[in-house]
C-alpha cells in the first residue's frame, strides 16, 4: 500500500488578501458618537466600516489658499475705505465721492472674479 497523503483543506475561516492592521483613534464627545452611530446603523454598516468609507470617499472642503486670505484682505480693506468713501460724500459732495467709488468699485469686481475662478 502507498502512503499517499492527500492534502487536506484547511479548516476555518479563509485568509484575507489585504490585512487592516493600523489603528488609529479617534476622540467623539458623547453627543457626536451617538450621531456617528446612528448614521452607520442607518447606513447598514459597523462603525469602522462606515467610518472608513466616510473618511475616503468624503470630499472636504479645504480651508482659504493664501491667494484666497490676501484677497480677502483686500476685500476687508476696500470695506474700510468704501466707509470713509460714504463719511467723504456725506462732507465734501456726491460729485468727488462718486469717482472714488467707481475706483473701488471697479477693484471689488477683480477679486470677485479671481475669487470666483
Amino acid at each position: 500500500m502507498d502512503n499517499v497523503r492527500v492534502k487536506r483543506k484547511k479548516a476555518g475561516r479563509p485568509t484575507k488578501d489585504i490585512k487592516k492592521v493600523i489603528k488609529v483613534c479617534v476622540r467623539f464627545s458623547r453627543h457626536d458618537l451617538f450621531i456617528v452611530r446612528e448614521k452607520a446603523g442607518n447606513s447598514g454598516l459597523k462603525l469602522s466600516a462606515y467610518l472608513r468609507k466616510v473618511s475616503i470617499e468624503t470630499k472636504v472642503i479645504p480651508r482659504l489658499t493664501e491667494e484666497e486670505r490676501q484677497f480677502v484682505k483686500k476685500l476687508i480693506g476696500m470695506a474700510n475705505n468704501f466707509n470713509q468713501l460714504t463719511k467723504a460724500c456725506h462732507q465734501e459732495g456726491l460729485l468727488s465721492a462718486m469717482l472714488d467709488f467707481e475706483k473701488y468699485r471697479t477693484g471689488i469686481d477683480e477679486l470677485l472674479k479671481k475669487l470666483r475662478a
